[in-house]
Protein backbone atom coordinates (compact mmCIF):
# COMPACT_ATOMS: atom_id res chain seq x y z
CA UNK A 1 0.00 0.00 0.00
CA UNK A 2 1.11 3.70 -0.70
CA UNK A 3 1.65 5.68 2.01
CA UNK A 4 -0.42 8.69 2.02
CA UNK A 5 2.17 11.14 3.53
CA UNK A 6 4.49 9.93 1.17
CA UNK A 7 2.23 10.69 -1.90
CA UNK A 8 1.16 14.28 -0.25
CA UNK A 9 5.14 14.76 0.08
CA UNK A 10 5.31 14.43 -3.13
CA UNK A 11 2.36 16.46 -4.76
CA UNK A 12 3.64 19.30 -2.46
CA UNK A 13 6.93 19.02 -4.35
CA UNK A 14 5.70 18.93 -7.49
CA UNK A 15 3.28 21.32 -6.85
CA UNK A 16 4.52 24.01 -4.94
CA UNK A 17 1.50 26.43 -5.87
CA UNK A 18 -1.01 24.16 -4.63
CA UNK A 19 -2.57 24.47 -1.27
CA UNK A 20 -2.15 21.50 1.29
CA UNK A 21 -5.90 21.16 0.95
CA UNK A 22 -5.76 20.65 -2.62
CA UNK A 23 -2.61 18.20 -2.47
CA UNK A 24 -3.82 16.16 -0.06
CA UNK A 25 -7.02 15.75 -1.90
CA UNK A 26 -5.20 14.52 -5.04
CA UNK A 27 -3.16 12.00 -3.26
CA UNK A 28 -6.45 10.56 -1.58
CA UNK A 29 -8.09 9.87 -4.89
CA UNK A 30 -9.34 6.69 -5.60
CA UNK A 31 -6.54 4.98 -2.88
CA UNK A 32 -9.01 3.51 -0.06
CA UNK A 33 -7.39 4.65 2.74
CA UNK A 34 -8.69 3.59 5.99
CA UNK A 35 -10.83 6.50 7.51
CA UNK A 36 -9.09 6.71 10.72
CA UNK A 37 -5.63 7.24 8.59
CA UNK A 38 -7.07 9.91 6.38
CA UNK A 39 -8.65 11.88 9.21
CA UNK A 40 -5.19 11.92 11.38
CA UNK A 41 -3.10 12.70 8.58
CA UNK A 42 -5.67 15.44 7.60
CA UNK A 43 -5.33 17.30 10.75
CA UNK A 44 -1.05 16.60 10.63
CA UNK A 45 -0.67 17.65 6.93
CA UNK A 46 -3.00 20.16 6.13
CA UNK A 47 -2.69 23.65 7.21
CA UNK A 48 -5.25 25.42 8.99
CA UNK A 49 -5.84 28.54 7.14
CA UNK A 50 -6.18 26.08 3.85
CA UNK A 51 -9.87 25.59 5.48
CA UNK A 52 -12.72 27.01 7.57
CA UNK A 53 -12.61 25.28 10.98
CA UNK A 54 -16.68 25.55 10.72
CA UNK A 55 -16.20 23.25 7.44
CA UNK A 56 -14.00 20.75 8.60
CA UNK A 57 -16.62 18.35 9.16
CA UNK A 58 -18.12 18.66 5.59
CA UNK A 59 -14.90 18.52 3.97
CA UNK A 60 -13.34 15.52 5.78
CA UNK A 61 -16.68 13.45 4.57
CA UNK A 62 -15.89 15.14 0.98
CA UNK A 63 -11.89 13.38 1.06
CA UNK A 64 -13.78 10.56 2.46
CA UNK A 65 -15.92 10.42 -0.49
CA UNK A 66 -12.79 10.89 -2.91
CA UNK A 67 -11.41 7.62 -1.95
CA UNK A 68 -14.64 4.84 -3.48
CA UNK A 69 -14.35 3.74 -6.90
CA UNK A 70 -17.68 2.74 -8.71
CA UNK A 71 -17.38 -0.89 -8.20
CA UNK A 72 -19.17 -3.04 -11.13
CA UNK A 73 -18.39 -6.58 -11.89
CA UNK A 74 -17.42 -7.24 -15.59
CA UNK A 75 -21.56 -7.89 -16.62
CA UNK A 76 -22.29 -4.46 -15.36
CA UNK A 77 -19.45 -2.62 -17.43
CA UNK A 78 -20.24 -4.14 -20.36
CA UNK A 79 -24.17 -3.30 -20.06
CA UNK A 80 -23.31 0.39 -19.08
CA UNK A 81 -20.73 0.64 -22.47
CA UNK A 82 -23.62 -1.19 -24.29
CA UNK A 83 -25.79 1.44 -23.36
CA UNK A 84 -22.96 4.47 -24.59
CA UNK A 85 -22.34 2.66 -27.79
Amino acid sequence: MKSLERRFINLINKNPNWSTYTCFAQALINQNFQPSTVLRLFNKLVDKDDYDKKDKRAITAFLLSLQNRLRTTGNEGKLALEKII
